[in-house]
């Protein structure tokens, strides 16, 4: 569980990856992503599989590269998880160009050039899905498909994980409670989770916690054998509990002891167990559980084209942090909803003000030791660049984003595998690729 947990924690590097480094990235003995491809390494392949190409459970190394490009498309056969379904209904097609059309556009956007940040030399387009490892990129401009392709073990009727972008379906569902009165944001924790006890969190408002805000002790250092992150990785584990083991079974029993550091309100300090805290008082408030709820609201009325799943612990409770694993376009309509304001074929899915919030962003004072987000905030669980173009996104570890554009119109959807779990180390070669790729699709 060790190495799944690693894989779905976000953390950010604290310089930017200068071109020295990628160079020595490059040259180094990790694999590339096309020599990485899980069907170049044969990974699970044969009937038995030979030994040495078998990734299995309980070994937490699945979730290890270059094994875990094959694992982000199969977490359910590794772990417990409850559906997201999308109901029986037939799904809202997406809107695609005239078939030539299509492909000079790819052409077109494969041929684009841009700086990466840092950088002496310009690098295309399709040049940095390679350097990043993507498995599945899907862009939609004025709410038409203009982009898909797949790699690695992603097709498209497969799945893939989404890691920390699950932290914004949470914050999503949550906001939209908050906007149409059903829950206050300026209640105290423990007046919504009473159980919540004695708890660092009881004292947080739910809006501290939606933002990450809250000042309660978590480390996510995975250098350190004593750090957090391995007791929380140890509550969460749906597997039996080792002989002798005396912790908390489970997500919500590991909420009720956490220590504090720090005053509530003071800083952004980006820490999952927030986000399971808020799945939990979603849950509470709604009566229904999180993946109950992101069916009810989004991934049924969206007219999503294949359920998802999300993992759960040995209790049944989803991971709010990171459990989702969904299909590349449902991730895209899911998008152009938000873009939309909450609306799909001129129907309202939730509130317009739950996007007005989401795109205001937190507060940048406090929001600091991102340097590839220099100007950025977090809110509601999603981040928000504030550049000119007014950008807030999705991200998870390894490469996962949803990114909105609401000035080129444009959401673009990335599904990765990427060696290293922090997203600061491909910024570089990311962020000023969605940025070309708007400007481009504006200059259309």
């Amino acid at each position: 569980m060790v190495g799944l947990i690693k894989g779905f924690k976000l953390g950010v590097v604290a310089t930017i990856f200068s071109v020295v480094g990628m160079i020595a990235h490059a040259q180094s003995d990790v694999l590339t992503a096309q020599e990485s491809d899980p069907r170049v390494m044969g990974w699970m392949e044969g009937f038995p599989p030979p030994a040495e190409k078998m990734i299995t459970q309980p070994d937490s190394n699945y979730f290890s590269f270059p094994k875990l490009r094959w694992t982000v498309c199969h977490l359910r056969e590794f772990l417990p998880t409850e559906v997201i379904s999308r109901g029986i209904g037939a799904p809202k097609p997406l809107s695609y160009p005239a078939p030539v059309e299509f492909a000079d556009l790819r052409q077109q956007i494969d041929a684009l050039s841009f700086m990466p940040i840092g950088a002496g030399e310009a690098m295309t387009w399709e040049q940095s899905l390679y350097a990043n490892y993507t498995d599945g990129i899907l862009i939609l401009h004025n709410g038409e498909v203009v982009y898909e392709r797949y790699f690695g073990c992603l097709e498209e009727d497969k799945k893939h994980a989404i890691m920390s972008m699950t932290k914004s379906v949470t914050g999503l569902l949550a906001q939209i409670l908050v906007a149409e009165g059903q829950l206050d944001d300026s209640l105290l924790v423990r007046d919504v989770i009473p159980e919540i006890g004695e708890s660092a969190f009881a004292g947080a408002t739910v809006r501290e916690v939606m933002d990450m805000t809250t000042g309660v002790r978590y480390s996510e250092d995975y250098s350190d054998p004593e750090a957090d992150i391995w007791k929380y990785s140890a509550a969460a584990s749906p597997l039996p509990k080792p002989e002798g083991y005396a912790g908390p079974n489970g997500y919500w029993e590991y909420l009720q002891q956490v220590e504090p550091d720090g005053e509530h309100g003071e800083a952004f300090h980006y820490k999952t167990i927030n986000s399971d805290m808020l799945g939990w008082i979603v849950s509470r408030v709604s009566g229904k559980s999180v993946t109950e709820l992101a069916s009810e609201r989004l991934w049924r009325p969206m007219g999503a084209e294949q359920d998802a799943y999300q993992t759960v612990d040995a209790k049944g409770v989803p991971f709010a942090g990171g459990g989702i694993t969904a299909g590349l376009r449902d991730l895209g309509r899911l998008g152009q909803v938000v873009l939309n304001g909450g609306e799909v074929d001129g129907q309202r899915l939730f509130p317009a003000e739950v996007v007005e919030a989401i795109r205001a962003g937190g507060d940048p004072e406090k929001f600091g030791g991102f340097p590839t987000i220099p100007d950025g905030s977090y809110t509601s669980q999603w981040w928000v660049f504030h550049n000119a173009h007014g950008a807030f996104a999705a991200r998870g570890v390894h490469g996962q984003t949803i990114y909105v554009d609401p000035t080129a119109e444009m959401v673009l959807v990335r599904l990765a595998s990427y060696p290293r779990a922090q997203n600061g180390l491909i910024d570089p070669t990311s962020l000023p690729a969605y940025q070309a790729v708007a400007e481009f699709l504006m200059a259309r």
